[in-house]
């Protein structure tokens, strides 16, 4: 009896020495409660060393072999085979310029989470901090996070890099920030005007692809964009701006 095989095809270009993209298909035997990862790993040690990957834990909580599967963003080493077919098509992360066959360059998710204002405590707070539990939920989730960039990759907005959208990583990030107790800074403002907050359109892709199931548009986009909103269109401070503006005027 003949063992079972996968078609795998893997887009393959170097940048550097390659015109454009290529697919090349490659046979892979399979075998049970494999992942995409195992089969892409058996081309590189079995059939073509020059196939450039990425892949760290194997246990879907370093967020290193973020791909496109079949054209969806995931995680290679969370898709089971068995779940899509014996047909695999795999392909780098479009969201971010390419190194070398299905490795991206993401380093510039690194040089935003650096402009983006880290945890600070509110002012005059006596130690030892005390945190009621109930008050560490809502930042709870996106502390589980694991950075892997697919709802980077997923999300439209910054796909086509015209915008100055930050992306929605790092809307969880600020927004672990803003939502823990004892933090003292608001970054809804900062986020409107340098990170192009508004021009999410909320259709909820991201959280759609999130392999840690946090709710990114509900409980992480949509409170920072009411929050910038509360910010600038204040009743109460547009009135208060009002009465001084005119008294201003009047002096």
């Amino acid at each position: 009896m003949a063992e079972k095989e996968i078609e795998l095809k893997i887009m393959r270009q170097d940048p550097e020495t390659d015109k454009g993209p290529r697919y090349e298909n490659y046979k892979v035997p399979y075998v049970d409660g494999m992942v995409v990862l195992d089969a892409v790993r058996y081309v590189q040690e079995h059939t073509d060393p020059t196939l450039a990957i990425r892949w760290n834990c194997k246990a879907a909580k370093c967020g290193s072999c973020s791909a496109e599967i079949n054209g969806m963003p995931k995680l290679m080493c969370k898709t089971r085979v068995d779940t899509i077919g014996d047909k695999i098509t795999v392909s780098p992360m479009a969201a971010f310029p390419l190194i070398k066959d299905l490795v991206t360059d993401v380093s510039k998710n690194w040089e935003i989470t650096r402009k983006i204002p880290m945890f600070t405590p509110k002012e005059n707070m006596e130690k030892p901090w005390r945190i009621n539990p109930k008050d560490v939920e809502k930042s709870k989730e996106f502390k589980k996070c694991i950075e892997c960039g697919l709802c980077m990759d997923v999300c439209h907005v910054v796909r086509e890099h015209y915008t100055p959208y930050f992306g929605p990583m790092h809307i969880v990030k600020a927004a672990s920030w803003d939502m823990h107790p004892l933090d003292g800074v608001d970054r809804s403002k900062y986020l409107n005007k340098e990170g192009g907050l508004g021009y999410c359109n909320i259709t909820k892709c991201c959280t759609e692809v999130c392999p840690e199931h946090i709710h990114i548009t509900d409980n992480a986009i949509i409170p920072e964009k009411e929050r910038a909103v509360d910010l600038q269109y204040d009743p109460i401070a547009m009135l208060i701006k009002g009465i001084r503006k005119k008294e201003k005027v009047m002096k």
